[in-house]
């Protein structure tokens, strides 16, 4: 007989949340498209429009946390499936990927579970015929899981092979494990205030880091949270916030932001009282920087143009006059990202490190040519990968002999030795600031340098 299919009611409970979650997965998995790109802006997905906001939240849970545990996923379904996961059918594979995630990590009754998967498959021409395994597969899962889980004890699975052995090489296998730990836990909300971080972790229901910055659990949209309309602080995580940090007492004195936007370092440079010119060639982009600034009550001046080819006399000034200060984030790999954007481990591959270093080696150049004698580059990327940090800035000190590194002490970062190298340059790991409730430890990775022009 042949499988039945039938016309899902629009009223079953969560159905939309996942059928929009299995669009966004196919999207990651198969077209190579960001969450970032799924999620928000034009190219956002038309259904997200019409969910509630408790839906919304669940599909967004949802998506982060299939692929932050894709490789143990994936590891569970293949002992469970005689022949592998289905290939000629995209939606019975992201229907037992959603199953068996709210099955082994969420608090969703197995039986739901099961059948609103089943459901999403029944939905589907393709897929219709896997109904029946589907439901088989999930119910197995909901006894099984666990154990299979235990069998390998390791979230190292849930990193790509390349990308793990890349840490082991630089970091060892201890700290590369302990990385792959901390990556597994879904992350906090870090944010920056423009003051009093103690007043705001507490009606924030969070706790203020030793860096300043405010950790809360709060989940759920953003711009419903107090003081997010008013202006008083805004998201970044705590080590994002550190980099701009490092220029000191920059009140007055001219700083450019090279590739700027979303634009919470250009706040914070703002907030220090510097005269701040954002540069970010994107206008998309630019645009959301602006809102931001806007909405915090701050102003720039801003560039969209290609920072690599920037002159730097557009602003006032002329060219060859120079910055006090340059904070340049450059475009990386962001795999100190993932704990955030867990899409990022499965769309990078270790063939884009090479070009990105390319166009890093040319920023860094414009910006020691952007800078005034005695001036500070502060140069940064939330990358873990060394020749997106150390190994550029290695390069750079042997071709300009008029920079020199400027160490950055233990103090400029609230006493937190263990976030600084051996040259004294910031390098923060997943598995830093660790915490009792894994949900409230860890810092994006990041790698910072400070240099001086001679």
């Amino acid at each position: 007989m042949p499988p039945q299919r039938f016309a899902l009611p629009s009223e079953v409970p969560g159905l939309a949340a996942r059928r929009i979650a299995a669009d966004i997965l196919d999207g990651v998995l198969h077209k190579h498209r960001t969450l970032d790109d799924q999620l928000d802006g034009a190219g956002a997905h038309p259904g997200l429009k019409t969910l509630p906001d408790r839906d919304r939240a669940l599909m967004r849970r949802l998506v982060a946390t299939i692929l932050r545990r894709l490789g143990t996923l994936g590891h569970v379904l293949s002992r469970l499936l005689d022949r592998g996961i289905p290939t000629d059918a995209p939606r019975a594979q992201s229907a037992l990927l959603i199953g068996a995630a709210q099955i082994l990590w969420m608090d969703v009754p197995d039986h739901a579970a099961v059948d609103l998967s089943v459901r999403l498959v029944q939905s589907d021409r393709r897929a219709a015929k896997y109904a029946g395994l589907v439901n088989a597969v999930l119910r197995r899962c909901a006894r099984e899981g666990p154990s299979l889980i235990d069998e390998v004890k390791s979230q190292t699975l849930d990193v790509p092979p390349w990308l793990l052995a890349r840490w082991i090489a630089f970091y060892g296998e201890t700290t590369a494990r302990e990385i792959a730990v901390a990556l597994s836990h879904e992350p906090s909300l870090d944010i920056t205030v423009k003051s009093d971080a103690e007043q705001w972790a507490t009606r924030l229901h969070g706790e203020t880091l030793p860096t300043g910055s405010v950790r809360t659990l709060l989940q759920g949209s953003v711009k419903m949270l107090p003081g997010f309309t008013d202006g008083q602080w805004w998201v970044q995580d705590a080590a994002a916030a550190l980099p701009a940090r490092l220029f000191g007492d920059i009140a007055g004195k001219r700083i450019a932001d090279l590739c700027a936007a979303p634009g919470g370092k250009t706040a914070q440079l703002i907030q220090a009282g510097a005269q701040v010119t954002a540069v970010d060639r994107s206008p998309g982009r630019m645009a959301r920087l602006n809102d931001n600034l806007t909405r915090l009550g701050l102003e720039a001046a801003t560039v969209v143009t290609d920072a690599a080819e920037w002159q730097g006399g557009d602003i006032g000034g002329s060219p060859g006059e120079g910055f006090d200060g340059i904070l340049l984030d450059a475009p990386c790999a962001s795999t100190g990202t993932i704990r955030r954007h867990p899409d990022v481990a499965w769309l990078r591959t270790e063939a884009d490190i090479g070009a990105l270093m390319a166009l890093q080696k040319r920023l860094l150049q414009r910006a020691t040519a952007l800078l005034k004698p005695r001036g500070t580059l502060v140069y940064c990327t939330c990358s873990l990968e060394p020749e997106e940090g150390e190994q550029a800035i290695s390069a750079l000190l042997a071709a300009e002999p008029a920079m020199r590194r400027a160490p950055i002490d233990a103090s400029e970062v609230a006493g937190l030795s263990e976030i600084l190298n051996s040259d004294g340059d910031l390098r923060t790991l997943p598995c830093h600031l660790p915490h009792e409730d894994p949900r409230l430890g860890g810092l994006d990775g990041f790698y910072a340098a400070r240099l001086v022009k001679s």
